[in-house]
C-alpha cells in the first residue's frame, strides 16, 4: 500500500490514537471513516475499521508492537488487500502478504483482492465428481475425498494429524494440484518441521506457506485463514485444482474470541462471539468444485480442529462438522496402540467422497467397514473369556492382517492400484498363516517395486484396472508374479 502523507494528502481526513488495548486501538477522528476500511498510521502500521462509536472509531492493528497514544492517522478509503502473483508458489509469507523468507523476496506488484468476499453462488459451482487421493490407504478405501470436498480432520494434540495432512499435501501436489498450507497461530518449530517436510519431498515449489506464530498479536492469528483462502482462490482461478489445508481453526476460534472481547462485545457459548458460526461458515463456503473457462476447478480444504481426550461435543468441535462435508477422527486411542494413521474409520464421515469412487473400491470400502466392525464385536466376545471356535479364530487372524495393511508409516503415500493390490494380498489366502513382521516386510517390498520396477509397475496397473469387484481382483492378484509375495520365513 501507499505511505501515510500519500492518503493524508488523497483523503484530507486525519485522526489520533486516543485508547490502546492491543489488537484493539480507539482513535478520534477520521469522521468519513467506514467499517472494513483501512486506516494507516504514521509509522506505516495498518489497522482496519470494525466499529464506529459515537465518541471514536474502533481499529483492529496488525502491527506487532501496539501504537502509542496520539500517532496520526489516516484513511485509505479502501478494503484490505493482498498482492497475488504467480510469484507466490515456493514462499513463506505472513497474513499482510511479505515475505519471511530472507532468500525470496516478493516484488509483486500483480493482481490485489480483498481477503474477506462472498463465497461464490450456487451457480458458478459444480457437483463434485473427481477423486482427491490422500495416499492413505484407510482414507482412500474407506473415508474417501472428492475435489472440492470440505473435510474436517479433528482429534486430540500430538495424534498424527500434521503427518497425514503434510502427506496429503505431497499427494495431491504430486498429481498436480497446487498446496496452500496455512499455518494458524503455530510455534516457530512447527512450522520449520512443515517447511523442511515440503522441501525433503521436493513439492516446495508448488506449494503457498502462509504463517501466523505463536507470539503474534490475535488480529494476525485470526487474519490467517481468510489470506490462504484468498491465495486458494486466485490459483484456482489461474486454472489449478488447489488443496487447501487450515491448521488449525480453534487457534483461529481462540483468536477471534480475544479480540472480541477486548473490543468488548457479548460473549456467547463458552465466551465465544455470537458470529464465530457465521464466520468460520463465511470462510469455509468459499471452497469448493467451481465452472471454469477449462472445465471444473476446485479448492478441496482441509480444516484441523483440536479435541480434548476426544470429546468431539464441543462447541466449535459441532460448529465445523455441521457446516463440513464429513470429518476424519484421529482417536488418541488409537494412536496410543500403535495405528498409524490412527484413524477411526466408525467414527469418521465422508457425506461425498463415495460418489467419485469406482465399483470397485465401493465394494472394497463396504467389505473393509463392515468386516472390521464385525471383528471388532468379537474381540467384545472374547474379552469375556469365552471360548474362540474355529470361524472366530480365522476373522481376528484376518483381521491382524487388514491391520498390517491398513498401518502406513507417515512418509507413505501409495498410489490408488497399489492400495488395491495390498488389498488383495490382504484380504485373499496368500498371506494365511504369516507372522505380522513378514506382512510387514512383504508391504515394504511390494511398494519398493512399484515405484522402481517399470514391467511390475505396468502389470499392477493392468491387473488392477481389469478388475471390477473383489472377486476378480483376488484372480488377478494370482495371476501375478509369485515374487509379488515376498515374505520371509528364517
Amino acid at each position: 500500500m501507499e505511505d501515510f502523507n500519500f492518503y493524508l494528502n488523497n483523503i484530507g481526513e486525519i485522526g489520533f490514537v486516543k485508547k490502546v488495548i492491543p489488537p484493539i486501538v480507539y482513535a478520534e477522528g477520521l469522521p468519513g471513516a467506514t467499517p472494513d476500511e483501512v486506516v494507516m498510521s504514521e509509522s506505516g502500521e495498518i489497522s482496519i475499521v470494525t466499529a464506529i462509536r459515537e465518541d471514536a472509531v474502533e481499529l483492529l492493528s496488525f502491527s506487532k508492537t501496539p501504537l502509542r497514544v496520539g500517532t496520526r492517522l489516516a484513511r485509505s478509503a479502501a478494503r484490505f488487500e493482498i498482492s497475488l502473483g504467480p510469484e507466490l508458489l515456493g514462499s513463506i509469507i505472513d497474513p499482510l502478504g511479505h515475505s519471511l523468507d530472507p532468500a525470496h523476496p516478493l516484488p509483486l506488484r500483480g493482481e490485489r483482492r480483498p481477503v474477506d468476499s462472498m463465497p461464490p453462488g450456487i451457480q458458478s459451482r459444480a457437483r463434485i465428481r473427481r477423486p482427491c487421493e490422500t495416499g492413505v490407504m484407510v482414507i482412500d478405501l474407506m473415508v474417501p475425498l472428492g475435489k472440492g470436498q470440505r473435510e474436517l480432520v479433528i482429534g486430540d494434540q500430538k495424534t498424527g494429524k500434521s503427518r497425514f495432512l503434510l502427506r496429503s499435501v505431497l499427494t495431491q501436489v504430486r498429481q498436480g494440484a497446487v498446496g496452500v498450507y496455512a499455518a494458524i497461530g503455530k510455534p516457530q518449530i512447527t512450522v520449520k518441521q512443515i517447511e523442511e517436510f515440503l522441501r525433503e519431498a521436493k513439492i516446495f515449489e508448488k506449494t503457498v506457506l502462509i504463517v501466523s506464530e505463536s507470539d503474534d498479536p490475535a488480529s494476525l492469528i485470526y487474519l490467517t485463514p481468510y489470506v490462504a483462502m484468498t491465495v486458494a482462490e486466485y490459483f484456482r482461478d489461474a486454472g489449478n485444482d488447489v488443496f487447501l489445508v487450515l491448521d488449525d481453526l480453534s487457534l483461529h476460534a481462540k483468536a477471534y474470541r480475544e479480540i472480541s472481547l477486548l473490543g468488548r462485545r457479548y460473549p456467547g457459548r463458552n465466551s465465544y462471539p455470537g458470529d464465530i458460526f457465521y464466520a468460520h461458515a463465511r470462510l469455509l463456503e468459499r471452497a469448493g468444485n467451481f465452472k471454469h473457462a477449462r472445465g471444473e476447478r476446485s479448492i478441496t480444504c482441509l480444516p484441523v480442529v483440536e479435541t480434548v481426550e476426544g470429546d468431539l461435543t464441543g462447541y466449535i468441535q459441532t460448529n465445523l462438522m455441521s457446516m463440513t462435508d464429513g470429518h476424519l477422527f484421529f482417536d488418541h486411542r488409537l494412536f496410543a496402540e500403535g495405528r498409524r494413521p490412527a484413524v477411526d474409520p466408525f467414527l469418521s464421515v465422508t457425506r461425498v467422497g463415495h460418489q467419485v469412487q469406482s465399483a470397485l473400491k465401493l465394494e472394497v470400502g463396504r467389505t473393509l467397514v463392515s468386516f472390521l466392525r464385525e471383528a471388532n464385536a468379537l474381540h467384545n466376545f472374547a474379552s469375556f473369556g469365552a471360548e474362540l471356535g474355529e470361524r472366530v479364530r480365522k476373522i481376528l487372524s484376518k483381521e491382524e492382517r487388514i491391520t498390517q495393511f491398513l498401518d502406513q508409516t507417515a512418509y507413505d503415500s501409495l498410489a490408488s492400484n497399489l492400495q488395491l493390490l495390498l488389498f488383495g494380498l490382504a484380504w485373499g489366502d496368500l498371506w494365511e498363516n504369516r507372522p505380522p513382521k513378514d506382512i510387514r516386510l512383504a508391504i515394504q517390498k511390494i511398494v519398493f517395486m512399484y515405484e522402481t520396477n517399470r514391467e511390475f509397475h505396468n502389470r499392477t496397473e493392468q491387473a488392477v484396472s481389469s478388475a471390477n469387484n473383489i472377486a476378480m481382483l483376488l484372480e488377478r492378484v494370482k495371476d501375478l508374479d509369485v515374487s509379488i509375495t515376498p515374505v520371509n520365513n528364517q
